[in-house]
């Protein structure tokens, strides 16, 4: 838990239970959970959070830099603590969102940048199909 108090002071942010939990929670899963899944998980250990915490959480660690918000679908937002660029591929069945680590996306933002002038800070790429697993539970 040291490490994680260290990264929130860097970032500026008080040291509290419920964030050591809601960061702590991020950095150990690749699963992209909506804020009601960091709740549903969190307050096995801790009941007395709440999930306007949770969300307040998320907005403040967002704001600093410290996760992102992927806005996959329009029903809800995916947090991912792995906030080097990468891309992201959702299946359509289960609704899983999965990191795309080895895609090289500077072509894509250079050709955007020469197109509209603008200096691209930032992107978020979303591939959308159908797992294997869901390929395999579809067949049978």
């Amino acid at each position: 838990m040291k490490e994680i108090a260290e990264i929130l002071k860097e970032k500026g942010l008080k040291v509290t239970p419920q964030r050591l939990a809601i960061y702590s929670m991020l950095k150990n899963t690749t699963s992209h959970p909506t804020a009601e899944k960091i709740y549903n998980t969190i307050t096995q250990c801790n009941p007395s959070i709440s999930l306007a915490t949770v969300y307040k959480t998320l907005d403040c660690f967002v704001s600093c830099g410290l996760i992102k918000e992927l806005n996959i679908t329009c029903e809800y937002s995916n947090y991912d603590a792995n906030t080097i660029n990468h891309q992201h591929i959702m299946c359509t069945c289960c609704k899983r969102v999965f990191d795309l680590d080895t895609i090289d996306d500077s072509a894509i933002k250079k050709a955007v940048a020469n197109k509209t002038g603008f200096i691209v800070n930032d992107e978020q790429v979303v591939f959308y199909g159908i797992c294997p697993e869901c390929q395999k539970k579809n067949s049978n």
